[in-house]
C-alpha cells in the first residue's frame, strides 16, 4: 500500500484557495491538483509492506498523542523550479516540522525504509508541469504572492493511501483516501 502520513486543510481553506486559482490563468503545460490532493505530506513512505502496519499505526498514534493542535493557515506561493508550483503555510511551523519529525521517526521504527531525511519545506501541491513542458510559473508566482488564507487548528494526523492512476487515461490523477486518523492531543 502506497502511503503518506499528513495534515488534511479544512474545507474552508480549500475553498478559499479555490476561489484564488479560479482568477488565474489557464496554462497547457500545467496539471492542477484537485482538492483531494491538496495536502501538507509529512512523511512520504511510499509501498508499506502489510506487516509493518500495525506497528506503524502505534507510533503514529504516539506521535500525535506527543502534539498538541497548533495554528496554521494557507500562504504565500512558491515552487520547486519549473516543476511543481505550491501554496505555503503560516502559523505554527514549529510545530508542523515537529509533527513531520516524528511521523518520518515514528515510520522508520516501523520499519518502513524512508527517503534520506531532507529539511521539510510545508507546502501544498497546486500544479506540476506537464511531462516535456517548461511553464512559465511567473504569472502564478505575482498572483498568489499575497494569497493569505484564514487561520484554523490543525487537530489531526492522518496516514493517507495514494493509488496511482492505472487506467492509462491522460489527465487521470491518483485517488487519495485517509486510512486511519489520530487527533493531536500533546500539550
Amino acid at each position: 500500500m502506497r502511503l503518506f502520513a499528513a495534515v488534511l486543510p479544512p474545507a474552508g481553506a480549500l475553498g478559499e484557495l479555490r476561489t484564488a486559482l479560479a482568477a488565474l490563468p489557464a496554462d497547457e503545460g500545467l496539471r492542477w491538483t484537485g482538492d483531494a490532493g491538496r495536502h501538507f505530506t509529512l512523511a512520504f513512505m511510499g509501498e508499506v509492506r502489510d506487516d509493518v502496519l500495525s506497528e506503524l499505526y502505534v507510533r503514529l498514534a504516539r506521535a500525535a498523542a506527543r502534539t498538541a493542535p497548533f495554528p496554521l493557515r494557507l500562504h504565500g506561493v512558491g515552487h520547486f523550479g519549473a516543476r511543481a508550483l505550491w501554496v505555503g503555510a503560516a502559523g505554527d511551523l514549529d510545530a508542523l516540522r515537529m509533527l513531520a519529525e516524528r511521523a518520518d521517526a515514528a515510520a522508520r521504527r516501523a520499519g518502513v525504509p524512508m527517503e534520506q531525511h531532507r529539511r521539510y519545506t510545508p507546502h501544498v501541491t497546486l500544479a506540476r508541469a506537464r511531462t516535456g513542458t517548461t511553464p512559465d510559473l511567473t504569472p502564478y508566482l505575482d498572483a498568489l504572492a499575497a494569497f493569505e488564507g484564514t487561520r484554523w487548528q490543525v487537530d489531526t494526523l492522518s496516514l493517507v493511501r495514494s493509488n496511482l492512476p492505472t487506467s492509462g487515461i491522460p489527465g487521470e490523477r491518483p485517488r487519495y483516501e485517509t486510512v486511519e486518523a489520530w487527533p493531536l492531543t500533546g500539550h
